[in-house]
């Protein structure tokens, strides 16, 4: 598997997302793609000692700032503002936001008045917990998965628990990399959203979509531009392509906060070249939210 780090784990016997037999899908490094749903587990499946050291102390440091100040306040600015449109959607009740970061989204649903807490693999604070989906009582008016499904193993079984979890007309908020998106056709195994071995299923947009439907929710509004994180993959894409070891993605996040050790040549020239390719990304970008299969997705299901 090379380009990618080192993990050991099992191989997976079922698809993440639909539980279908992996049996005659298609390998890749990395991973394997469902010969039935066309999602791609990650292949082996990480043990937690993997997982650990696949995080590590750089993913999210202790300092909580990984792209420094403005990057951060731009990050928190996007996640904050889905509250509006979550309070909006969702019917009365408490909220539960599964992959909390820091709990800016829960901070902001309860200044509009929402009860709201949430889970996180290292919570900081007392309203996140450390847990999964199926350790909370419910129900609730909502649960958020933004760009947290992903990081989970058994992604399909998690969804079907959230149906149980939710009130009668409750929503569930998903916002996720698109495998069936144009840059992940592009770039490959080098695709950014890939992410391996931390994200652990690679969904495409109507599997997500199917998925949703055969577990009992009627699918809201599907965007191929709210999940956000569209034209950074072309850009880290274009550039991690060049040679010389570069690397976009990394060179924007805080020495403390980046996955592999760059030089200060390297990081220079990473952000040169972004800086040069970035009109070229926007208009990549563009052409495949047209197409409506952009690097990412977002997708409401109302359970009904």
């Amino acid at each position: 598997m090379t380009g990618f780090p080192d993990w050991t784990g099992e191989t997976p016997v079922n698809c993440a997302w639909c539980a279908a037999p992996l049996s005659g899908g298609v390998r890749r490094p990395g991973r394997t793609e469902c010969p039935a749903c066309g999602s791609a587990t990650t292949d082996p499946m990480p043990d937690q000692q993997s997982l650990d050291a696949a995080y590590g102390d750089w993913y999210w440091p202790s300092s909580g700032t990984r792209f420094g100040a403005i990057g951060d306040r731009l990050l928190r600015r996007a996640r904050a503002s889905m509250a509006s449109r979550i309070n909006e959607v969702a019917p009365a009740g408490p909220i539960l936001d599964v992959g909390a970061g820091e709990g800016t989204l829960i901070d902001a649903l309860e200044e509009l008045g929402r009860e709201a807490s949430g889970l996180e693999r290292l919570p900081s604070r007392e309203d996140i917990r450390d847990g999964t989906v199926f350790d909370v009582e419910g129900p609730y008016a909502a649960i958020v998965f933004w760009h947290s499904l992903e990081h989970l193993p058994d992604s399909g079984a998690t969804i079907t628990e959230v149906a149980r979890k939710l009130a009668p007309g409750g929503v569930v908020f998903i916002a996720v990399p698109d495998l069936a998106s144009r840059q992940a056709q592009r770039f490959g195994d080098r695709w950014l959203h890939l992410d391996l071995p931390r994200h652990l299923v690679h969904l495409r947009s109507d599997a997500l979509v199917a998925g949703l439907k055969e577990r009992g929710f009627e699918i809201g509004e599907v965007s191929p531009v709210r999940a956000g994180q569209v034209v950074i993959g072309w850009l880290d894409g274009f550039v991690t392509g060049l040679p010389g070891g570069l690397n976009l993605y990394q060179a924007l996040r805080r020495k403390s906060a980046r996955r592999i050790r760059m030089s200060p040549a390297q990081r220079l020239a990473s952000i040169v070249a972004g800086v040069v390719l970035f009109p070229l990304a926007l208009v990549c970008a563009a052409a495949e939210i047209r197409s409506g299969r952009s690097g990412t997705v977002y997708v409401e299901g109302r359970l009904v």
